[in-house]
């Protein structure tokens, strides 16, 4: 839609409304509503008519047929309860009567109707005047139709592709395209410029109902001491109401028998909800229209992202099936399995007294599967995602900046009211310094201080907790890998399968992430009470505000929480071991652990899978089956009146509530796949693929669940996915180093190409051509027996055998050796390869910043059509500036962080080649290829 600025600045005067109280409406964004004093000074309450059921199921208006349902209320009726607690009772009935009086003196009309099925129950329902609409509609600056838009729509580029979209597009005949207009902040007066043809439509439904919930959020019920207790959302915490909600229009399963409902709902269901939609794209519009911007913009973003995920799936399939096909050619697996080569390699104890001697070739399963996941395929990939990750987020900001413009929330920051939580702790007054006009702040400069103290303490120490159940889970690895390793077989006999897979590795691995995964799970659980607290004791200003607060919280909670044990495994483990006679220690007492001689790659995607695939199932089955379990034991429980017809609000109040934080949990649960696919994808290609499955069962489970399962929401404004975004970029940015890395010290792909190119011809190697035979032998360093430390000599387990040497990973002189034991030129080789891999592939990942950065600046030379030239299109096209000028400092910000990264690996890169020297290594056809 088109646009038109105007700031309105609402000034009305104290006027009397009744003797209950009076309406002040200032200015500075607050709303104070009608104050009722104490409820002990209070003897006439208005209240609500009651009236029958009229029987029909399908009407969204009160008995006369002309006033519209907006809301809904539900009580239950004290003088029925079965447990008649006099006192409380009668408190509670004084509240929601102080309550219902003053949505009467409001403005807002109400009508009574007890249950048809539960005679205890009360449902109050609200409908808002065409004089509040309008009041209410100038104090929210919501923007309302000027007059319909006649600019023409630019044709799609893939014109040719029309018949192929056509069968993905939604059908126009079924669900209409909404007619677009240029519209304005509402004024009322200025009434006679918007374009009312019918009063009754000129408010949607979803505008109603946003207008006549910020009136319930803010009526007071009582005032004690100057402290004011006030909104439907205290009421209903506090149980003296027992829900609040808008109405459906009508079932999701049939169309409604009145003529003039929209079946919005139905269609919804049969186009989007249905199973039979999934392959269609989403009615964006018809959601944004129904559920509001906030749901919009959320499936908007959610639907853009699984269609990226398609070609990430696509190539990570492709590097997948070419490891698989490849596996049987790889050249150091079948060093490892062979008998006279892997079958003969002693292998030194992983830990002290307990663990044996071991034969190489009882790994060979491992190492077989390792050559499916580290392969040359992955590398690819690596750098393939880095790149992708970059040009999802670019074209994500494109098309956000779309739905922007089109659905009209360009300066919804000053839409936004104050949360009236807010408002009601706004006891200081303080001269704001540009206007020199009184302000009302909740707390003062110390005060805010106190908070932020506090919040981030508070924050911290949950993280600490969150790091001591890590170390936690590493003390475990460490000390069941001692039993597995005494207990498990050392010797393959090909008889029994299980030696063949139950490694001690393998063992650990995979019982140390089932341990971590109901670990992080618990943790949650408790975490997300403690961050909403937090929150609240912040006192966000508006309602974005407290999301975006609430939402770093988790976030940093989170991130630490699940992608922690990914870390240690990735970047820690096996990287600090020492060597067999001089091992390190973990807290003084436990030996670090190792990785198998193929690295500890395998053991990341096998972590990745279990916290993956178990966080998937926990949250369908929180999701979808808990809700469908509680409705189906509501209506087991109701079947009794089965038969008895029930109104619609009856049948809305018997449905699940969504919850206080809404699509919080979505996202969230998305932004965490999202680090899963991105972060740590070098090491499990198929992971965009089950993220584009989940996702595309998941944009039509949160459709089913929405249109079946839960109330309707009350429908809400937003611009954009709010802090979700910066969390992507952060992301994004430590993904490209993750995955260089990834490749560089977990995968052993860098050691087997070094190995490849200089050391399997001469000088260093024996072949007469390049060829990754005697890569094992030559990776694996010896030991002398001899050298064992007391804590590990006399090991009891040497039943192979009395052998005088064993082997171990690392790249270090024998014994014997002028420097034995220390690292040999084969390792500071791999380092520097190493650091040149990450340089690479992080300027590889810039590439497609520096693009879109070029893009920015050839697009601001903007210039103004002729015909286009009034106040609205004029605004837009500023706006447009502004955003790209903002996406430009995104890119330059990305830009200086990768460099700033890269730079350190330089300066490290350039100081190891200083010390190499000139080596065949680096001669320019080796170190290029």
């Amino acid at each position: 839609m088109k646009k038109m600025s105007r700031n309105v600045l609402l000034q009305m005067e104290e006027e009397d409304d009744d003797d209950d109280g009076d309406i002040v409406l200032e200015n500075l964004g607050q709303t104070i509503v009608p104050d009722l004093g104490s409820l002990e000074s209070q003897h006439d309450f208005r209240t609500p008519e009651f009236e029958e059921f009229n029987g029909k199921p399908d009407s969204l208006f009160f008995n006369d047929g002309q006033r519209r349902i907006d809301f809904v209320l539900v009580y239950e009726d004290e003088s029925r309860k079965e447990t008649n607690k006099k006192g409380t009772n009668e408190k509670q009935r004084r509240k929601r009567q102080a309550y219902e009086s003053n949505l009467i003196c409001h403005g807002l009309q109400l009508e009574a109707t007890r249950s048809v099925l539960d005679d205890k129950l009360v449902f109050v329902k609200v409908h808002a005047p065409w004089e509040v609409l309008c009041t209410y509609a100038e104090i929210m600056h919501i923007k309302l139709p000027l007059k319909p838009n006649d600019l023409k729509n630019r044709s799609s580029a893939f014109g040719t592709l029309n018949w192929f979209t056509k069968v993905l597009s939604v059908d126009e005949s079924i669900i209409k395209p909404e007619q677009e207009f240029f519209t304005a902040p509402f004024e009322k007066n200025r009434m006679n410029d918007f374009y009312i043809v019918d009063r009754d439509a000129f408010f949607n439904p979803a505008t109603r109902s946003r207008i006549v919930y910020f009136i319930l959020s803010r009526v007071k019920y009582q005032v004690i001491n100057n402290v004011s207790k006030f909104g439907i959302n205290r009421l209903v915490n506090s149980g003296i109401y027992k829900a609040a909600f808008p109405l459906h229009d009508c079932k999701f399963r049939r169309q409604s028998e009145d003529p003039s409902c929209p079946n919005e709902r139905y269609l919804l269901y049969r186009e989007w909800a249905h199973p039979r939609s999934i392959y269609k794209k989403q009615p964006l519009d018809l959601i944004r229209k129904y559920y509001g911007e906030k749901i919009g913009i959320y499936f908007a973003w959610l639907g853009y992202y699984t269609q990226m995920l398609l070609l990430a799936a696509v190539v990570g399939v492709a590097c997948f099936l070419y490891g698989y096909l490849n596996q049987d050619n790889c050249t150091w697996s079948k060093e490892v399995c062979h008998p006279d080569i892997g079958g003969k390699i002693i292998m030194c104890p992983q830990c002290d007294r307990l663990c044996p001697f071991w034969k190489l070739n009882i790994t060979c399963e491992s190492s077989k599967k390792l050559c499916i996941f580290d392969s040359f395929g992955t590398l690819v990939f690596a750098v393939f995602m880095g790149v992708w990750v970059t040009l999802f987020l670019e074209f994500w900001k494109r098309r956000q900046a779309e739905l922007e413009y089109e659905w009209d929330t360009v300066e919804l920051q000053q839409e936004e009211q104050a949360r009236p939580e807010y408002e009601a702790r706004c006891t200081h007054i303080v001269i704001n310094e540009i206007t020199q006009e009184e302000e009302r702040i909740p707390f003062t400069a110390w005060g805010k201080c106190i908070r932020i103290t506090l919040c981030a303490s508070a924050v911290f120490f949950w993280i600490l907790l969150i790091i001591a159940s890590v170390i936690g889970i590493i003390v475990y690895r460490l000390s069941v890998f001692i039993v597995f390793s005494a207990k498990l077989p050392k010797n393959i006999n090909g008889t029994d399968p299980i030696q063949k897979y139950l490694t001690p590795q393998t063992a650990t691995s995979i019982t140390a992430s089932i341990i971590s995964f109901i670990i992080i799970m618990i943790l949650n659980t408790i975490y997300e009470k403690v961050a909403i607290m937090i929150t609240n004791f912040e006192l966000p200003r508006t309602q974005t505000d407290y999301e975006n607060s609430l939402t770093m919280k988790m976030f940093l909670f989170q991130f630490v929480n699940y992608y922690s044990s990914c870390f240690y495994i990735a970047f820690f483990k096996g990287k600090f071991v020492g060597y067999p006679g001089d091992p390190v220690y973990w807290l003084g007492k436990y030996r670090n652990e190792e990785c198998d001689p193929g690295g500890c790659l395998l053991e990341l995607t096998t972590q990745l899978t279990i916290i993956m695939g178990g966080k998937a199932i926990w949250n369908n089955i929180q999701e979808v089956l808990l809700p469908w379990i509680m409705n189906l034991i509501g209506r087991f429980h109701r079947v009794s009146g089965s038969e008895k017809i029930t109104p619609r609000w009856e049948q809305d109040y018997h449905l699940q509530p969504m919850g206080k934080l809404g699509l919080f949990y979505e996202y969230l649960e998305m932004i965490i796949q999202f680090g899963f696919v991105t972060l740590f994808v070098a090491s499990f290609p198929l992971a965009p693929l089950l993220a584009l499955v989940n996702n595309i069962l998941e944009i039509r489970v949160d459709a089913w669940k929405l249109t079946t399962q839960f109330r309707r929401l009350v429908p809400e404004k937003a611009q954009d996915i709010g802090a979700w975004q910066p969390i992507m970029q952060g992301i994004a940015i430590l993904a490209v180093v993750t995955n260089a890395m990834i490749i560089a010290f977990t995968s052993d792909m860098i050691p087997r190409l070094v190995y490849y190119w200089s050391f399997s011809v001469p000088p260093y190697g024996d072949h007469t051509s390049y060829t990754m035979e005697g890569y094992i032998n030559n990776t694996l360093s010896i030991f002398k027996v001899a050298d064992f430390k007391n804590k590990s000599k006399g090991n009891p387990y040497s039943d192979l055998g009395n052998h005088t040497t064993c082997r171990y990973r690392d790249f270090r002189y024998p014994p014997g050796h002028p420097q034995e034991y220390k690292h040999n030129i084969y390792y500071w080789h791999v380092i520097a390869a190493k650091l040149a891999f990450i340089i690479v592939m992080e300027y590889l990942a810039l590439l497609p910043r520096l693009g879109h950065s070029g893009m920015i600046l050839a697009h601001c030379n903007l210039r103004l059509p002729v015909d286009y030239c009034m106040c609205y299109r004029f605004v837009d096209e500023i706006r447009l500036l502004e955003q790209l000028t903002s996406d430009f400092i995104d890119s330059l910000y990305y830009i200086f962080s990768i460099s700033v990264i890269s730079i350190f690996f330089s300066v490290t890169f350039f100081f190891l080649l200083l010390s190499l020297g000139p080596t065949p290594c680096f001669s320019s056809s080796n170190f290029l290829s």
